[in-house]
């Protein structure tokens, strides 16, 4: 009896030591010092998934090139609002590109285009489409502090997917007790990956990224004073942090000195890239992507009726550069500046 005891017992400890390491990766870890010593500032990468996600992250091979000579596509085709500046050879090229990032391949050109008539604005995917591409050469002029040189594609969000991997919208409330008590802001849920399957409130992108509400929790008064930050609005901040950490697969010190994390002069260089890339994400919200709520038809739009939104994640899918830092631009300079 005391030996069955002892194996059930034993049995259950490990049983116990597995469920608290089913969330953990397996070593060895990589580190890297990213600032200084005894300030925790070290970047830790997990060969293991970072090989998981390779196929994420690989880049097509580009389309055969074509000729810049002959007679420009927009003296050619009828109502081509975006790209008519482009030669003939080079406009077919790029939709062939873009039909192989996003098109499902049952489809393909049929995806955006009735039938031969290409010149037909009938389905919604040809004129969301067509301010897709306004958008992606807007990002590639305008938001170098962000992108660098290295710039985007329609692959960097589609993934040559029809819709993005990584959208977000707009939740209902989430009231419980039949309504006696008021909306918990999503938080408490198990298996919220939005924040990194933390307790904090699982919907921190209509907060920050869907208006220009500054993202800060510490004061920079000695005494508290009006306006300050509530507990409420610091849990969404960190709600926000753990989506950026975990969109792009770094931890905090990716950016913040851990001895002081408010403080920028003591911040990475990463830090204002990311303060680009957040102004970046809300200028797109705000500008492209909810304006088309129209051009959607209803099963493309969320539970409360908006338009599909952009996160931090739409772009990086885990790897702080997107596509590990690999430009398609030099392959498809049509859309760069």
């Amino acid at each position: 009896m005391k030996h069955s005891i002892a194996r059930f017992t034993g049995c259950l400890v490990a049983a116990a030591a597995l469920l608290l390491t089913a969330g953990c990766e397996w070593p060895p870890q990589e580190t890297e010092q990213i600032g200084y010593r005894g300030t925790a500032m070290e970047l830790v990468k997990s060969p293991e998934a970072i090989a998981a996600k390779s196929g994420l992250h690989s880049v097509p091979a580009p389309q055969p090139p074509a000729t810049t000579d002959g007679p420009r596509a927009g003296d050619v085709y009828e109502n081509l609002q975006v790209l008519g500046d482009l030669s003939v050879g080079e406009h077919t090229r790029l939709m062939l590109a873009i039909t192989q990032w996003v098109a499902p391949a049952e489809q393909s050109c049929n995806y955006c285009h009735v039938g031969e008539n290409f010149a037909s604005d009938e389905l919604y995917t040809k004129r969301v489409s067509r301010r897709m591409l306004q958008m992606n050469m807007d990002i590639n002029r305008n938001w170098q502090d962000h992108v660098k040189d290295t710039g985007v594609t329609c692959y960097t969000c589609h993934r040559g997917q029809a819709v993005p991997g990584a959208i977000w919208f707009e939740q209902p409330p989430r009231r419980s007790a039949n309504g006696f008590t008021a909306d918990n802001g999503y938080q408490n849920i198990g298996g919220m990956a939005i924040v990194a399957y933390s307790s904090l409130p699982g919907d921190p992108f209509a907060q920050f990224l869907d208006n220009y509400r500054q993202v800060r929790v510490i004061g920079d008064t000695a005494l508290p004073q009006n306006g300050g930050a509530s507990i409420q609005a610091t849990e969404h901040t960190y709600g926000l942090m753990m989506h950026m950490s975990s969109s792009l697969g770094v931890n905090c010190t990716f950016c913040h000195n851990s001895r002081a994390f408010a403080q920028w002069d003591q911040s990475t260089p990463q830090r204002l890239t990311s303060w680009h890339g957040v102004n970046l994400v809300r200028n797109l919200n705000d500008e492209y992507l909810k304006p088309l709520k129209p051009e959607y038809p209803d099963y493309r739009l969320g539970p409360t009726g908006d338009a599909p939104k952009a996160n931090c994640a739409t772009c990086h899918r885990g790897a702080n550069k997107p596509l590990n830092g690999e430009s398609m631009l030099p392959d498809y300079p049509n859309l760069a500046p």
